[in-house]
């Protein structure tokens, strides 16, 4: 079965941008675009970038560095997580 999609504007940099967004995602869509020209703005006002196509180079790498660290802290909790079932399964089995 094929998932239906919409057509959602948006507005990047300043200009207005067409993107197929699956049905029921797009206010994820939206917010993902307000992200990004926030992080895009504070590149600006933090750096020396004034030139919109760097500072949105800056803020993907930011993001990446963002989604980087908590996939990090994520699977050091899933393997706490399996650390704490597997001595509870010890546990229970001596009992």
């Amino acid at each position: 079965m094929t998932e239906k999609s919409n057509q959602v504007e948006v507005t990047l940099l300043g200009k207005t941008h067409q993107f197929a967004c699956t049905e029921g995602q797009e206010q994820l869509l939206l917010d993902a675009v307000a992200l990004l020209n926030q992080r895009v703005d504070e590149m600006k006002q933090k750096s020396t970038v004034r030139n919109e196509q760097n500072a949105l180079l800056l803020a993907a790498l930011h993001l990446c560095h963002d989604l980087q660290d908590l996939q990090r802290v994520n699977n050091s909790q899933q393997t706490q997580q399996q650390t704490l079932i597997d001595k509870l399964q010890m546990h229970l089995a001596d009992n």
